[in-house]
């Protein structure tokens, strides 16, 4: 026999006097990006843009069962990636084989991409000019030349 509960909504609590409220911004589940090579398909069109989207607890289980993970451990990441990579241009459906015949320059970033925006929340990195050093944020999720 189960028991239920009902109980009241909860009310959020009042933000202190003369503090203005701040709402919590909206959750971004999905990320754009630009393969730095680009996916080349079966009839050699070159694939640059896709989406990842944030990984869920099961997408890290998940793959730890897969055979070819017990095989050789390098294979997760594949596997993993394979799961979060929802779009790379045309190809809507992604799976391990689209991802091992990536690049490695375009493997590197999406396992960096993949780390910035599960670990860290956000797909900007802060560089430095080598000649000026100056400081400054890039989005590493790529995009077109002068876009914001």
């Amino acid at each position: 026999m189960r028991r239920v509960m009902a109980s009241a909504p909860v009310e959020e609590a009042p933000a202190p006097a003369g503090e203005p409220r701040t709402e919590r911004p909206k959750l971004r589940t999905e990320f754009a990006f630009e393969l730095p090579r680009g996916y080349v398909d079966d009839e050699g069109k070159v694939h640059h843009s896709g989406v990842m989207r944030l990984a869920t607890a099961r997408d890290e289980l998940i793959p730890l069962r897969d055979d070819r993970v017990r095989e050789n451990s390098a294979f997760l990441t594949v596997v993993l990636l394979a799961r979060v990579v929802t779009r790379i241009g045309d190809i809507t459906d992604v799976h391990a084989g689209i991802i091992e015949n990536l690049f490695a320059s375009d493997l590197a970033f999406l396992q960096d991409m993949y780390r910035r925006v599960n670990s860290e929340g956000h797909t900007r990195a802060g560089v430095a000019c080598p000649e000026c050093g100056h400081s400054f944020v890039v989005d590493v999720a790529g995009g077109r030349l002068g876009e914001s």
